[in-house]
This record gives C-alpha cells, structure tokens and sequence, in this order.
C-alpha cells in the first residue's frame, strides 16, 4: 500500500538530504526514529527499516539525477520536508485503527442487545462508546482489537478521557508539521473543540478533502430523539460510518489537496534574479575577506548586474586591458591606499565607480567622491542616479549651499557622497566629530594633482591627512592624468601607484609655425618634426583677419566632425568664433539647421526673451563660445547641442579642459598662454587630451599655434615632464597651516603642540620640508602659528610647558572651524554680525544680503557710483538708514557720483559690499539675471558667479551663527535666505530645482506641463517628459526622472531614521535598581 500512495502521489523529492528531529518524538516521527515508542516485533521493525531505506536510496537517486530540472508547484509537494508517505510502519497503524473502527461501527453493541435498549432515545452509554471509537486509547500504535467472545459486560475499548486523549495527540501532531500548515491546523482544532462543546449531541468529525487536518472524517446526521420516536425498535447504523472515506484514502486526498493549493503570484524571473545578485554579492564579500582566494566572482568581485547596468546606461559592453589589470591589483584586493593616472579619457571614472560599487554592495560601507567643480559634482549626481536606483544605494550631493553636517546616519542603506573639495573638507570634519569617520570605507580624489593647486590644494591635504590619522580602515584611491612627483604622493598617502600610457584614442601633437605644421617628436633633437604645409587661398583681408589660419584648421573637420579651439581669454573666445562665422560658407547653414533652430530658440526662453548677440550670429554656422561669463542655463544647452553635435566648433578657455568631458576630433589652442601667463604643462596636457572621441575617431589631433618668440618655450612645454606638485599649507601666508591646526585642535585630534608636531608628519608638507620650507623648521613654523591663533582669540592655553601644554579653541574658534570661515575676516564677520544685532532690519532683505556678501567678491568689481547713487535713491527710508548704519550715507555716493571730492572716506569693504549687495538684492526681487546684469553693468556671467558664492558663504554663516549661542536670532532668517539665494527663483519652482540638471528654464518648462512636485518627476514617464516638454531628449528624459527619484528616496529615508531614532528605546533609560526594591 504504501509503494503505491508514493507513486499515486508522485512527490520528486528536491534533496535527498532528510532534516534531523531527534531531540522531538510525535506520532508523525517515523518508526526507526521512535524505538521506544511501538511495541513492535524486531522482526518488523527490520522489515520496515530496510524498506525505508530501499526508498531513501532511490529519492537520492532520483535528486542527484533531476537536481537540474525545473519543479513546478504541483510536483513539488514538499521540498525539503519529510514525507510521511514513505513510512510504511505509520501507514500500517492508520490501517489498524480503520479496522477497528470499521468493526466496531459494523458489530451491534452486545451491550445494547442485552439491555434492550431501542432507538427511541439515545442512552449515556451510546455516547460514550461512539467517544470511544473517536478517541482509541493513548498507545497509538497499540490498539486493541475487539474480542469474539460473547461477553456482553466487556466494551470495545477501555475506558479513557476522549478529550484529553485528542488533545495530546493534536498536540504531538502540529510538533512536526510545517510552519506554513500550523496555524490552519490549529485554527480547524479549535473550531472543533468548540463544537463539541456547545452542541455534544452531536458527534462531528471536523475533516474534509481540502483541509489539511489529520482528523477522521465526520459521523454526521445523528437523528434526535424527537425524530425517532414512534418507530420500530431496530438498530440501524448511521450510512456515514458506511460511507465513510478510509484514513489513507483521506490522507493521499489531503496531501494530493495541499499540493494542489495556489501560491501567491511570484515572477520567478525576478525571483530567481533577486537570489542570484545576493548570493553573488555573499561570495564578493567572502571573497574581499580572504584576500587569497583568487577567484574574484563574477564582475570583479560584483555582482553581474552591475556589468548589464554599465553596458545599459553606458553603452560599455568590456573593459579595457589595463582597466582590468588595475581593478586586479594586489593592492585593491588587500584594500590599501592605491594612485594611478593615465592620460586623459583613458577611463579612469570607471575604474573608480567599479571599486565604489565594491564598497557600496559588497563591504556595506558609505564612499565619498571629491571632485574639483561643482558642475562635475552635478554631472556625476545624474550620472550614478540610475545605478543608486537599481542597486539600492543612495546619491547625495555635497557642493555649494547642499549638504548635511554631519549626514543622516542610515541604518540600512549606504550613501555615496559626491563633493566639491571644500565641502568634502567639513564632511569629514563632521563625521570625525560624531565618530563615523570609520563608516566611510572608501575615498575617491580626482584630479590628485589639485593638491598642488593654492588654497583649494590646502584644504584637499588636510581632509585627507586627517582621513589617514584618524582611521586606519578608510581605503583612499587617487586618479589623475598629469602626475609628476608621484613618490611623494606615494609616501603621504601610504599608496601603491599604477601608472599607463594607454589611450583608447591615438593622439597626435602638432605645432604651428606660419603655415607650417610640425609634428611633435621628443626624439628628435629639435623637437619638431616636419609634417605638411597648409594650402591656404585666404584674400587680403582675411589674411589680415585670420593670420593664424584658423579659419582653414577647423574647416578641415567642421561640420562633420568637431573641434575645440582654446583662446587665452573670455573676449578673445567671443571675438574668434563671430570671425570664423564670418567667412564660413552658407552651406554650414543648412547642416542640423531644425535642431540649431530649436537651440536658438531655448537659449531665449533661459534669457526670458534675451539672447546674447554673438551666440545669436553664431549658433546657425554651428558655432558658440563656452566661458565663465555664461550662465549656468547657456552653459547647460551649449555643453548638450555641442555633445548632440548640434554644434560642431567650441570657442573656449582653458577652464572647459578641466571641467565637463566634451571631447573633440581636432582639438587647437589659439594661444601658447592663458591670459599673460605662459602654459604648464598640465595645463597643456589637459586641453591636448580633449582630442580623440573613443568610439567614434580612429586618432585624435592637437594643434598648438606658436609665435616665432616662443618656439624655445613650447620645446620645453611639449618635452619636459609634468611640474611637481607641491603642499600648498604655507600658501598666502600660511592660511592652510592656521586653519589645519584650528580644526585639529576643534575636534580634539591634537591637545598639545607635540601632538600638532606628530600630525603633521602625517602630510605633503612633511615629505616636501626640505623642498619648499628652507627657512623656518617646522617647530617654528607650528608654534609662530599659535602664536597667531591665540592672538586672534580663537585657540586658548592652559598652565603647563610649551610642549605639553594643553590646547583648546574658543567658541569663536570653534564657529571660524565649523562655519569653514577664512580666518582673516572671521574677527571681521563676528564684528558685523554683532553690529547687525543691534538694529537689524527685518522688513526688506537688504541687511541680511549684506551680511553674507562675500568677502573676497569685494575686490573683483568696482562701483559704477551713477548707478550705485540711482539705486540707492530708490531705497526705503529704512534701508537708507541701515546703509548709514554701517557706514555708507547718503551723501558719500552723491559725491562720488557727481565726481566730487570726499572729506570723510568710507570703509573700501563696506561700500563695495554694499554695491554687491545691491545687485543680489535686484535678483531675489526679480529672478530675472539678464535685466540685473544690463542694469548694473556686469556681465552675465559674474552676476550668476555672485550669486553662487553668496547662497555658499550665507550657508558657511548659518554654521558660524549656531555655534555662537549670541546669534541665536540668526539662524532661521540664514536658513531662508540660504534656500532663496541657492535658487533665486519663485518659491513655486524650487522643488523641482532641487534635482540635479534641472536649471530655472527647464523648471520652468516642467512646471507649465503640470509637473509640479518633485513626486510628479519621480513618478513620471520618460517618454511622456519628451513628448510634453520641447527640446529633451530621451537621455535627459531618463536622468531626471532618475535624479527625481534618489532625491525622494534620500528624503524617504532621511524621515524614516527620524522617526526610527525617536522610538527606539535610549540605551541609558534610568531602571530602579535592586538595592532600592
């Protein structure tokens, strides 16, 4: 019988492997596992053993061979549980106890015969015997059958507890039943217990084919008294015992019933691939833990779904040769501290985003990305958006006015922080002072060689000298193309280094001399080598226009392919391409003239109606300028038009080399200098390596224009190697040392100036002493440092020796570190603020605008005093009268307006503050550039560079004010300010600015077509964003909708810690103690 359920039940057994339950005895147990249990003969028992394992042998079989094969849900009854349909001792007790049952219903009681008792009412006994028969006595397995003797006095079975008896074995029954099956089977128990108590007239077997409960099914339509009555005095036997089903009929039609039950809908695809991406992730981190396993999983160490994410959303289907090289080092494996560089567009991002990935998903750690500009910091926020929405990991944005101090901590997801230098700086200041420093596993600097770079170099070596004393498990990981004196990096950073040459484009060097092009040879003794004479047929006066033949070099490429040409200053780029256009044929018209319409047509709507007038004659040819005097909104759409190859010639300074990747087929540099400085070689390479668009060019080509005069300097520029870099703590005057030792002093790292003296053996500085410090020794320079601080009234010494003496900052020292304030005008600024207080003016902006004016803006604009004396005379009395109170009157700029002399000068900073105040002012007002530019005189360009540096250092203020407790009053009106200067836009318009790519026109744009949250963008559809907003394209379509939903899930996330952090319970809540109960 038992050979037969199994195969009417057909149930594959998925692994061979049977789950151990020793420590837990039931009446499912099977028999080898209960010794003690049935009173079995041995004889039996081996029977049964070597029976089950006959079977065990074949499901083991039958696993090894079908392990493979797929299983659907009707197959697969149980997985890995045991199944009882093999148990051949358990299936022959059912069929003793359905004999018996049988028996006894089928045999008239002899009781009954002898008594006389009829059916005209049921008798106490006759309930007690149908008890009987329901609850047999408590040895399962040892029933006694019912005797053939004629002794009437002698019942079926012996006298027990019915319900007792069935409460214990409900009991042991669910101890060895599936979680998914107990709570159904107790929930049937107790339905049944219940009816058997409030109705114990009737007998009922709570039990049917599509219940899983292992209760005998049911004596039903026991007929009552009443209906009895009246008729014939013989026994008759309820036709349910007749028909009733038998236990192993009802046991194969519940088990085949439960097999059959539908499962919630699961996309097994997606199923399958959710397991797949987290148990390669499990092997990544095993295999990070032991560095020897050379096995590195599927994509270095990833999961497989990164690599199909970079091919979707990059279009990279392999790496290249050194790439792969690179990501198997020894040193990325064993996670030490690693610098490589390359040339330019060599592929160093990605590299860098692979190993990120690595933290992010396999190591469960937060990364930091230090980028030098906050327009790469944009670009890369929309760049990784999508890889953060599919690998579940968050995007958050460090740069100008945007960040937290320190960041939300998350309990679940990680954070890829990507930031600006500067903010990177306090970022890590922030979480070394809460302790989280250690969370961060991963740091990213690109562009290494900025360290070299003034101030912007100081600030990036103290975040990563204090990265390096303060935590010995962050890796750090620095790229560059132009990097020089690398053992010095190597020996500060503690890094192994990898360097190549590789470039996935050929590129080669020309000079220019006259009209001749000379390819550049370092073999060669001269330098140059002679490649080709131009063929120019230039008239007279455009000889005289264009003596450097520009207009021949980039019609050899234009319009097909396109062309960067590098003018030494912003005019000079303006003026070249109007001049080029000039002479350029009518038939550049016609090439892309739909989209070059469309162009046209947005840079209007960014200008409300106003268009430059170069772009406006140069756009149609295929032409535009790219400079700092853009604004973000005309930089935003040239950058796009120029990579959709709307535009095929660029007219640009040295500033787009270092910025936004816009590679070129030809690449010409107008110059030999930036403004009056002649070029580094870092510089050159920089621009030089724009040429060659991987993918799309075979080679690449650079064309540097050279003056007789300088032909000597250019063999020294295209031959000698990259310029060193340099610590830059002691540039302008030590700023950097003074603002390392504050901060170290601030967050407690250092105490004392021996502890100062062992950190700085930390830094650049301290590997390049000897090279850039001959005149101070670094003790020196330490304490006249202090000296300095203390001065200043922001450090503070205890009694003790000089060396040991014990270090603290003041409150103003700490808001100067906090605030990232320079420490030149933070005396300043306290004095102002404190000023401020005193009769601070809340009814117009203007004074708070003052207050947050940057400081080092002061020197790059002059007042224009006509238009500085007419704005001031449209002033409210008020604000007149602040502008008195901080010590520009009225009858200061009348005077220097009417060009007369001033007895009483003013203070240079406050008036020039003033000015630019103005200007900001006129903005928040009317959120229209253009009209303030033309109105104050400025370009366009160095108002939207005010406005940046204004929303940045009003945020450096806020910090300032919440650490001063007298500034209270502050810090709300900071707060506002800081959002309307970051946006300066109406406040309907600035959630959806808040995603990164999104500029005021776009908003606008988005907000006309209904989108008007930041759920409507997240939400969206990308095909319907292109069909409703003019001029986006799929791409675009796809990263805001991308940008959108970090942004959100970020907010999401950042509430839900809150509300996390506020219930859970305090690890400190007071308990009464035992010695008080």
């Amino acid at each position: 019988m038992t050979s037969n359920l199994d195969q009417q039940l057909k149930a594959k057994r998925v692994s061979s492997r049977k789950r151990q339950r020793d420590g837990m005895r039931s009446y499912f147990t099977p028999n080898k596992k209960k010794h003690n249990c049935s009173p079995v003969t041995a004889e039996h028992r081996l029977q049964v053993d070597n029976q089950e394992t006959a079977q065990e042998q074949q499901h083991a079989l039958m696993a090894d061979n079908q392990h493979n094969e797929y299983y659907s849900d009707e197959e697969d009854l149980f997985g890995d549980y045991d199944s009882i349909a093999c148990d051949s001792s358990f299936l022959a007790k059912l069929e003793d106890v359905e004999q018996n049952f049988k028996q006894c219903c089928s045999t008239p009681s002899r009781d009954a015969e002898k008594d006389g008792t009829t059916n005209k009412g049921h008798t106490s006994a006759q309930y007690s015997d149908v008890n009987r028969l329901i609850y047999p006595e408590t040895d399962f397995t040892a029933l006694k059958q019912t005797e053939k003797s004629n002794d009437a006095k002698r019942p079926c079975h012996t006298e027990i507890n019915g319900h007792h008896f069935s409460s214990a074995l409900m009991e042991d029954m669910f101890e060895d039943l599936p979680s998914s099956q107990l709570a159904f089977q107790q929930d049937n128990c107790k339905a049944a217990s219940d009816l058997r108590t409030s109705e114990p007239a009737v007998l009922e077997y709570m039990g049917s084919a599509k219940s899983t409960t292992f209760v005998p099914s049911v004596i039903d339509n026991v007929q009552n008294s009443s209906d009895l009555e009246g008729k014939s005095e013989q026994r008759t036997v309820n036709p349910a015992f007749q028909k009733r089903m038998s236990f192993t009929e009802q046991l194969k039609k519940t088990l085949v019933g439960n097999a059959m039950v539908q499962m919630p809908q699961v996309s097994r695809t997606k199923a399958q691939k959710d397991a797949a991406v987290s148990e390669e992730i499990s092997v990544a981190m095993q295999t990070m833990e032991s560095s020897s396993v050379p096995d590195l999983g599927p994509f270095f160490g990833l999961p497989s779904k990164v690599k199909e994410l970079i091919y979707k959303l990059r279009g990279i289907k392999d790496l290249y040769d050194w790439q792969k090289t690179c990501l198997t080092l020894d040193s990325v494996q064993q996670r030490k501290n690693l610098i490589y560089s390359l040339p330019t567009s060599g592929g160093k991002t990605l590299v860098a985003e692979i190993l990120i990935f690595r933290e992010l998903l396999c190591r469960k750690k937060d990364a930091l990305l230090i980028l030098p500009y906050i327009s790469l910091v944009q670009e890369k926020i929309r760049g990784l958006a999508s890889f953060g929405l599919e690998l579940d990991f968050l995007v958050e944005e460090y740069a100008g006015s945007k960040g937290r101090f320190p960041p939300v901590k998350r309990r679940v997801k990680r954070s890829l922080y990507i930031a600006t230098i500067e903010k990177a700086h306090i970022l890590v200041n922030s979480l070394i002072e809460t302790n989280r420093l250690d969370n961060v596993g991963l740091i990213v600097v690109d562009e290494l060689h900025m360290l070299g770079d003034g101030s912007r170099g100081a600030i990036l070596e103290m975040t990563l000298a204090k990265v390096l004393y303060m935590s010995k498990t962050t890796q750090i990981i620095g790229m560059s193309a132009t990097l020089s004196n690398v053992q010095d990096l190597q020996k500060f950073l503690q890094a192994d280094n990898y360097t190549s040459d590789f470039r996935p484009v050929q590129l080669k060097e020309y000079v220019k001399l006259q009209d001749v092009l000379y390819e550049i040879d370092p073999k060669e003794e001269e330098c140059f080598r002679l490649s080709r004479h131009l063929k120019v047929e230039y008239s007279s006066n455009m000889q005289k226009m264009d003596p450097d033949h520009l207009i021949a070099l980039v019609t050899e490429v234009i319009p097909v392919n396109s062309c960067l040409l590098f003018c030494p200053t912003k005019k000079n780029c303006e003026n070249v391409a109007e001049m080029i256009c000039k002479y350029l044929k009518k038939v550049f018209l016609q090439h892309r003239e739909k989209e070059k319409v469309n162009l046209l047509n947005e840079l209007k709507s960014v200008g409300n109606g106003t268009m430059c007038p170069v772009l406006k004659r140069t756009v149609p040819y295929g032409v535009a300028y790219h400079h700092s005097g853009l604004t973000s909104d005309e930089r935003k759409l040239i950058e796009e038009a120029y990579s959709a190859g709307t535009l095929c010639l660029l007219t640009c300074t040295s500033t787009l080399a270092a910025g936004i990747n816009l590679p070129a087929r030809r690449v010409i540099l107008r110059s030999a200098y930036v403004a009056t400085d002649f070029l580094k070689r870092s510089q050159y390479k920089q621009m030089v390596g724009r040429a060659g668009r991987a993918g799309i060019d075979l080679s690449g080509e650079s064309i540097l224009i050279l003056q007789e005069r300088d032909k000597q300097l250019a063999k020294e520029l295209v031959c000698k190697p990259t310029e060193n870099c340099y610590s830059n703590l002691l540039h302008d005057n030590g700023k950097g040392m003074l603002c390392l030792m504050l901060s170290l002093i601030g967050l407690s790292i250092t105490r004392t100036l021996g502890e100062i003296r062992d950190f700085l053996s930390c830094t650049l500085f301290s590997v390049q002493e000897e090279q850039i410090c001959r005149e101070k020794c670094l003790w020196d320079i330490v304490k006249d440092s202090l000296d300095f601080l203390t001065q200043k009234g922001l450090v503070k010494t205890a009694a003790g020796k000089e060396e040991d003496a014990l270090l603290e900052v003041t409150m103003l020292g700490r808001a100067t570190f906090k605030g990232s304030i320079d420490l030149t005008n933070c005396d300043v600024l306290y004095r102002d603020l404190s000023r401020g207080l005193e009769g601070l003016m809340l009814n117009s902006f203007l004074h708070l605008i003052y207050l947050v004016t940057p400081y080092e803006m002061v020197t790059q604009c002059k007042p224009d005093w006509m238009i500085y004396f007419r704005q001031f005379t449209q002033l409210t009395a008020a604000e007149q009268k602040m502008s008195t109170a901080i010590g520009v009157p009225e009858s200061f700029i009348a005077r220097k307006a009417s060009g007369q002399s001033v007895k009483k000068a003013a203070d240079s900073v406050a008036v020039n503050r003033l000015y630019l105040a103005f200007v900001l002012l006129s903005l928040l007002k009317e959120t229209d550039l253009w009209t303030v530019a033309d109105r104050f005189r400025l370009t366009r360009g160095f108002v939207q560079n005010l406005l940046s540096s204004s929303s940045a250092f009003c945020s450096c203020v806020l910090h300032f004010t919440e650490e001063l407790e007298e500034f209270w009053s502050y810090k709300a009106l900071l707060a506002e300010l800081t959002k309307r200067l970051t946006y300066c836009v109406n406040a309907e318009l600035i959630p959806l600015m808040e995603v990164a790519g999104v500029l005021e026109a776009r908003a606008k744009q988005l907000y006309g077509a209904g989108y008007k949250t930041l759920a409507h963008l997240a939400n969206a559809d990308p095909m319907l964003l292109v069909q409703s907003i003019e001029n986006l394209s799929k791409r675009q379509a796809h990263q805001i909708v991308a940008s959108s939903k970090m942004l959100l899930t970020e907010k999401a996330e950042a509430l839900q810690e809150e509300v996390d952090e506020l219930l859970t319970l305090p690890h400190d809540l007071p308990s009464l103690s035992l010695g008080a109960i």
